[in-house]
């Protein structure tokens, strides 16, 4: 019997599910001790479906995500041919369940966190209270590569940086041996996956629509109306129907598909830089009937590529003049630049700090216990404690530049220990956690497997988003890294409503 901490009552799991074909009829067995309430319903679902069922519609789902595209680009990968890979990102059958109750009190903490990085994004960029106030070093903001000079005393709409937020969050046991929501990691640049939440909920209710008919799963369709809002409220004043575009680098790009799907959904453009024009310090784009003005760019490149003229000079990905129109008032761009100073794994520790600076109160959400290594005694205890820790690189992303310690060997902890001595500013580590577990149906049956959630945040006039977000699952056996870079896949989220 395996072990599923997120259907099951107690963290870790001592709740128990096994799943096996019986010799006849082909008939699957589903036995559970512990369940939790919000699960109980599914899981008597579950019960009934044969192995060879559940197989049959995961290659429906495989062969209709491949018919509609829904692929990314693995950098670095190459086929036989020398050509770079596309793969399928695998699509778990068995959603992730989550309470009212719950999500309540998630939602409440990821509105608290959004506002205080908004708050702190404008602060660094005009009167860097935060860092008169002592809080954060001066050093690790004005001296983060991330931090954009060209930035300071820019004017944006209701002080908002980061529109789109996709916030990273774990469940693992606290204290009191309780399940509880940490976060993880704040992605406030160019925040994936959206496209995924909503294809997998898409999926779901094809190949299952009876589940839909006996659980009340709170809808997550609405969300490209809601992004659209969110880039409308974005525009600078003087721009009562904005035109909104997005800015994609192209179709080679890792998420090309999220480009081209949030575009289509919303109803708007999908740009590239050479579409683009700035004349008299406003934008463009080029169309059949001539150019158009452009209000607000919901860019899905890095800031070093957007404009040659300011950042990276030989970058073909952008527009040239596009900051200077931005910094005249001319256009907004969302996520705005710059806000990758506030997503930096070295600003991350100081989040439950920002939170009571800028407004006041507690935090809903904890951070994950972190040490960093630019401070001596946080060093030490890293240095020492090597091969029971996760290790990241504070400008790493999609699981690369990082040791999970229990899961290296003695020459990967040897080689980090170099690479950390060598810049000990560079890294940041983490306790291992015991992050939940939940059902997904793999090779062998159905066997537990460690999970996070990205629920993705909007913030205009108002904070919203849509009840639930992507939930990451590490397909191997064993492993806590959920990126699809390394092997992981996505499951649908239900949020289940009252």
């Amino acid at each position: 019997m395996h072990k599923f901490d997120e259907m099951c009552s107690t963290l870790p799991g001592d709740g128990q599910l096994q799943f096996q074909s019986q010799s006849q009829g082909g008939r699957s067995q589903l036995q559970i001790q512990g369940v939790r309430d919000h699960y109980k319903g599914y899981t008597q679902w579950l019960a009934r479906q044969t192995q060879e069922t559940m197989r049959a519609r995961r290659e429906e789902a495989e062969m209709i995500f491949r018919r509609v595209g829904i692929t990314f680009a693995v950098y670095g990968a190459k086929d036989e041919e020398g050509a770079g890979t596309e793969r399928l990102i695998p699509f778990d059958l068995i959603p992730r369940i989550i309470p009212a109750n719950e999500w309540a009190s998630m939602e409440k903490g990821l509105v608290q966190r959004v506002t205080a990085l908004n708050r702190f994004l404008h602060d660094v960029y005009h009167e860097q209270d935060i860092i008169k106030a002592g809080i954060i070093p001066a050093e690790q903001i004005l001296n983060n590569e991330q931090f954009r000079k060209e930035m300071m005393g820019v004017y944006v709409p209701h002080r908002i940086y980061s529109h789109i937020a996709g916030v990273d969050i774990v469940r693992a046991p606290n204290a009191k041996g309780e399940g509880e929501y940490y976060v993880l990691e704040d992605n406030l640049r160019v925040p994936s996956g959206v496209s995924y939440m909503l294809e997998d909920r898409k999926m779901m209710m094809r190949l299952f629509p009876d589940l839909f008919s006996s659980h009340r799963v709170a809808p997550v369709m609405h969300y490209p109306d809601l992004l659209l809002e969110t880039l409308r409220a974005s525009a600078q004043p003087g721009a009562p129907d904005p035109t909104v575009v997005v800015l994609t680098p192209g179709m080679y790009n890792s998420a090309y598909f999220e480009h081209a799907f949030l575009a289509q959904q919303m109803g708007v453009e999908l740009v590239e830089g050479q579409d683009l024009f700035v004349k008299d310090r406003y934008v463009y784009m080029r169309t059949t009937r001539g150019p158009k003005r452009v209000d607000v760019i919901y860019r899905r490149v890095d800031d070093d590529f957007l404009d040659p003229s300011v950042f990276r000079p030989t970058s073909t990905l952008g527009c040239e003049g596009l900051v200077d129109a931005y910094r005249a008032g001319n256009v907004s761009i969302c996520n705005a630049i710059g806000t990758g100073v506030a997503d930096d794994k070295s600003i991350y520790p100081y989040v439950p700090k920002m939170i009571e600076f800028y407004l006041g109160e507690k935090p809903i959400l904890n951070n994950v216990p972190t040490y960093m290594c630019r401070n001596k005694d946080d060093l030490g205890y890293t240095l020492a404690n090597l091969k029971d820790l996760v290790v990241k690189e504070v400008h790493g992303a999609g699981g690369y530049g990082m040791l999970v310690g229990p899961a290296a060997t003695q020459a990967e902890i040897e080689d980090f220990r170099k690479a950390i001595v060598a810049n000990p500013a560079g890294y940041i580590a983490q306790p291992t956690l015991s992050l939940s577990t939940c059902p997904t149906f793999v090779e062998s049956g159905i066997a537990p497997r460690h999970i996070d959630l990205r629920p993705f945040v909007l913030s205009g006039k108002e904070v919203q988003m849509v009840p639930g977000g992507l939930t990451r699952v590490a397909l191997k056996e064993g492993s806590l890294v959920v990126n699809s870079s390394q092997g992981g896949g996505t499951k649908d989220t239900w949020i289940l409503e009252v």
